[in-house]
Formats: structure tokens, sequence, C-alpha cells
């Protein structure tokens, strides 16, 4: 009995009185109306007082986010932005990179103004390092089939592979990013990628060249360099698409002079990976053949005399 008495409704003595007093006054609601009189009305309002609620939380958050100070260049935090990506994201631009399409313009449609510096790093690293290690394989491979061939383990050549590869990925295009802001001044409607857009599209460029190098264990010369000019192809596609759309609104001359440079630099890379990496095997050195004295005349026997 207890629990139902506190469960039912009680008036409001205070409203009971007042509407006693004044029976001829009006009431308002929750919602700003005036009822008629004598009677009390009660309006909830939830939904605009939720959504006046949401509101204010996503004003204040955005408040936060603009409150919070950026991290410094030389902070890790700074850089832990251009890693924060996903599985689906890298494979998605990988794919993006190896089906280059006219129009399809790579920055916009895979990158969508968030480069990242993770996929670019490992695929150069995994490059660099494929690269030492079929090179040093072609030479195993070549000694077993030619016991003549003179072998010993090149360590350095995963130091060549990681600085020129890093290199190029790097110089280039910082070179091509300074020019480009060049040029907007030159002419206002030239809108250049920003910095890290333009190494994550050489980044990406690069991944073709990974399974292309394992082919080249295939000791078959015009092969190698069949796959050799299909990436070269393939890799350069990309970057002439993912360019062209800022260097249209340009001359034609410089438009043309900067796209062929471009795949010159890009021809040049592979070439000399090729030639470097896999270039003719030594012989080993002949053992030198011993000079024999001449042959001497058979002795004579001389008669003993008694």
């Amino acid at each position: 009995m207890a629990a139902a008495d506190e469960l039912a409704f009680h008036e409001f003595e205070e409203a009971s009185n007042l509407l006693a007093e004044t029976p001829d006054a009006a009431t308002i609601g929750g919602s700003g109306q005036l009822t008629p009189q004598g009677h009390v009305a009660v309006t909830v309002d939830s939904g605009g007082s939720n959504g006046a609620e949401e509101e204010g939380e996503e004003s204040d958050r955005t408040a936060l986010l603009q409150e919070k100070p950026q991290p410094g260049l030389w902070t890790f935090g700074y850089y832990q932005t251009f890693f924060d990506v996903d599985t689906s994201q890298v494979l998605n631009r990988i794919k993006g990179s190896l089906l280059p399409w006219p129009g399809h313009n790579f920055v916009r449609h895979h990158l969508r103004n968030r480069p990242d510096l993770y996929g670019p790093f490992w695929i150069c690293a995994t490059l660099a390092f494929v690269l030492a290690v079929t090179g040093n394989l072609t030479l195993v491979l070549a000694q077993r089939r030619d016991p003549s061939i003179h072998y010993s383990p090149q360590f350095h050549k995963v130091t060549v592979a990681s600085v020129t590869i890093y290199c190029y990925v790097w110089l280039v295009p910082l070179a091509l990013w300074g020019f480009l802001r060049w040029r907007k001044r030159v002419r206002e409607r030239v809108g250049p990628y920003t910095f890290l857009e333009t190494v994550c599209v050489y980044g990406y460029s690069l991944f073709v060249f990974i399974p292309t190098v394992v082919l080249w264990l295939i000791p078959v010369p015009w092969l190698q360099w069949l796959f050799g000019a299909l990436a070269l192809a393939l890799s350069a596609a990309s970057l002439v698409f993912a360019f062209w759309p800022v260097v249209r609104e340009d001359t034609r001359l410089v438009a043309a002079v900067l796209l062929s440079t471009v795949v010159l630099l890009h021809a040049l890379l592979a070439t000399g990976c090729k030639f470097y990496f896999f270039q003719p095997l030594p012989l080993a050195p002949l053992p030198q053949a011993t000079s024999l004295p001449p042959n001497l005349p058979p002795p004579t026997l001389r008669p003993q005399v008694t």
C-alpha cells in the first residue's frame, strides 16, 4: 500500500490556490501558448530541447577542436597524422595506381585531401629490399648454371637501393612542387597540389615495380625488358594522369616539357636499376698457365776410357 500511495498523483497546492484567487487568469504552457481559463496546460517539448542540446554539444566540440593547439613541426604528433590510415585505404590507393585511367584523377578520387606517408614509406622500403635481394639472387642462380661465374655477397646494394629510391621519391616531388608553385604566380589558374600529395602520388606509382623486379629473375633478357616496359608505362601513366589536371591550364609548351621531364626521370630510374642491380655477370678469372721449359735434347752417352 505504501508503494501505491507513493505512485499516486498529487495536486500542487500552490497552483490550486493561485487559480482559486484568480479564476479568470490565463496560464502559459511550456510552448509559450495561452490556455483557456480554469485549465492548466502542460506541454512537453522533448524534440526541440534535445535538438538544441545536440547543437550546443557540437558547437562545444568544434570550439574545443579549434582551441586544441596543433603539434609542432619537430614533434612526433605532427607526423603521426600522416600515418593515420587503414589497410582498406592503402589497398584502394595501390589499386588506383595500378589501373590508371584518363580523366580519373588519383589525387581527387583516392587521396581526397588526406595524403598519407604510410603507403609510400613501405612501398619504397619494400622496393629497395627486393631490388637488393633479387640482384644477389641473379648472381647465385647464374653461378649454379655456370660454375665459371664468380659470386660474392653484395650487401652494399641494400644501401644503394634505399638511398636511390628514397631520394627520388622526396627530391623529385620537391622540385616539381616548387616549379608548380612558381608557375602559379605566373599564371593564376595553375593550382598545384600540396607537397605531401605530390610525394604520395610518386610513392604509390612505384608499387608496380615490386612484382616487376621479382619477374626479372627470369633469365631471359627480352622478357625482362618487356616486363620493365610494361611497368614503366603503367607507372608513368599514373603520374601523367595525376598531374595533367594541374598543368593543363598552363601553356602547351610548359605542360608538354613538364610531363615529358616527369616521364624521362621515371624511365631513368627504371633503366638505372635494371643496369646496376642486374648487370652482366662477371666471369671467374682463368688460372694462369705455367710456362714450361723448352724440350732439352736427349743426353748423349760418352764411352768411358779405361
